[in-house]
């Protein structure tokens, strides 16, 4: 169970009927009748839903769907035999969620096809119900999200490869991946004491596709207090899987604090911050480290942590060209967990698509008790609000990967941070680095560099890593009576970065 689950699926309020009920269309979702359809129309939905003031959907449901717990909503089972397109000889299935627990959000679903729309409609007899007593025959209880499948790994085998339910919560993985962190459509004050926003995706427009195609595509709007949205994600699945998403955000009111293109995630401890864990596994997280490509050409990693107080850190850029949170660290003896496998959890890399302007890279850092929390979260803000009446428009490409597609073989790359005390009232800090740089480059003309903002830097040493190759750099840190210490560190021949940026916050 997830905190996405627990926590943020709550705040995924529904609709009582469509969205298309709202703006006094035909209610599809009841006669099934087929419509023309565009996706120019999903942007003129978005556009007049933000031009009236937000409604609060209805969250009714029957009392035995609203009061379920976790283990009775798992036996609220689509038939796989029901899934759309199947047995039509197309590369992509889509199985539907049932309301209940706590995604009591209805979602309308359509079906594109030959330029026309049909709403998918519901009925009890999709499911299986296990403990729960079914809804009469005639219930009309909806759907609170999808799934596709795809043969991901094998041909002859359709895989689950997305999953999109709760809030505007989405997530997918890559061949030989299983689920890890998830990405949403807008996140609007994240780490506001007032309390965070959370946009729901309303209604979705599932394309039919074509016979020997790698992709699909899916429409998508989304509605808040601050603003409706509209969605074109072309996904395609494979070794990495990719999103190109296209999106209209029309703000309501001023937006100040926008999060473009939100991760979230979960990190519990690993060797850099493993304080007070009494657990038998090295590392447990969904990803160890957020990276960033920005606007200037520097490539900069800064491991994740747990902390005790809630953190925010901005990363100020013009024009960034990715970012993303990653999961370096793909051995099984790095988690030595037989059941959750946190070394086959995907990466998630951000690519815009044109120029995004000025703003920063926002990662924010909850403290957890536990695993079950995700407590990263990672996204774009631009530097200039988002103003009431507006039309904002960005594309950008989501890639669920082992690593980042700007990774390349040689690039020196951090991939492991450790941190523990080195007697009294000093720590020591130790960074293996990878890549064929590191094979190619002889250790004797480089050198580390090494700076903080509060204490002292000692001992700074660069050498050879004979166990797994590449090099370790290692030094010591004096924080004397400092609470937070930014500390920064590059391998560097003469004047010229060889290796990506460190940079770490160190907090007493």
């Amino acid at each position: 169970m997830r905190r996405r689950d627990l926590l943020l699926g709550a705040a995924a309020l529904p609709f009582a009927s469509g969205l298309l009920y709202q703006l006094a269309q035909v209610p599809l979702a009841q006669t099934g009748d087929a419509v023309p359809f565009s996706a120019a129309q999903v942007r003129q939905i978005a556009r007049d839903l933000a031009s009236k003031p937000y409604q609060a959907p209805d969250t009714r449901l029957p009392e035995d769907f609203r009061d379920l717990s976790y283990d009775l909503y798992r036996d609220l089972r689509f038939l796989p035999d029901r899934a759309l397109w199947r047995g039509e000889n197309l590369p992509f299935q889509a199985q539907f969620f049932h309301r209940g627990f706590l995604y009591s959000n209805r979602v309308e679903i359509f079906v594109v096809s030959e330029g026309q729309s049909r709403p998918v409609l519901y009925s009890p007899e999709q499911f299986t119900f296990g403990r729960v007593k079914p809804p009469a025959p005639d219930a009309n209880l909806g759907f609170s999200g999808f799934r596709l499948h795809s043969p991901i790994n094998r041909p002859d085998y359709f895989d689950e490869m997305t999953v999109f339910q709760g809030a505007s919560y989405f997530r997918a993985v890559a061949k030989g991946q299983t689920y890890g962190l998830s990405a949403r459509g807008l996140a609007i004050k994240t780490a506001d004491a007032a309390g965070e926003e959370f946009p729901t995706f309303r209604s979705f427009w599932l394309e039919r596709p074509q016979p020997g195609t790698s992709s699909i595509v899916v429409h998508a709007v989304l509605d808040s207090e601050s603003a409706a949205a509209a969605y074109r994600f072309t996904i395609r699945p494979g070794e990495t899987t990719l999103f190109d998403v296209e999106m209209a955000i029309y703000p309501r009111v001023d937006i100040n604090q926008a999060g473009l293109a939100p991760l979230t995630s979960m990190f519990y401890f690993d060797a850099n911050d493993r304080e007070g864990i009494d657990d038998f596994r090295p590392g447990v997280h969904d990803s160890d480290g957020l990276a960033i490509y920005n606007g200037r050409g520097e490539r900069i990693w800064r491991p994740l942590t747990n902390p005790q107080q809630l953190q925010v850190s901005v990363f100020g850029d013009v024009n960034p060209r990715g970012f993303g949170l990653m999961q370096r660290q793909r051995q099984f003896s790095d988690y030595e967990d037989i059941e959750a496998k946190y070394e086959k959890r995907p990466s998630l890399w951000i690519e815009p698509i044109g120029d995004w302007g000025e703003g920063g890279v926002h990662l924010i850092e909850i403290p957890t008790q536990g695993e079950i929390h995700d407590n990263i979260v990672a996204f774009w803000r631009p530097r200039y609000a988002l103003q009431k009446g507006g039309e904002y428009l960005y594309n950008y490409r989501l890639h669920w990967c082992g690593a980042a597609p700007t990774d390349t073989p040689e690039q020196a790359r951090m991939v492991r941070t450790s941190s523990g005390n080195f007697g009294e009232n000093r720590r020591i800090f130790v960074i293996d680095v990878a890549g064929q740089k590191t094979e190619s480059t002889p250790i004797t003309d480089i050198r580390v560099d090494v700076t903080s903002s509060a204490g002292k830097i000692e001992h700074p040493v660069l050498q050879t890593n004979p166990e797994k190759g590449g090099w370790r750099v290692s030094f010591q840190l004096i924080p004397d009576d400092n609470p937070v210490i930014e500390l920064r560190a590059v391998v560097m021949r003469g004047d010229e970065p060889v290796s990506e940026v460190w940079v770490y916050r160190w907090t007493k």
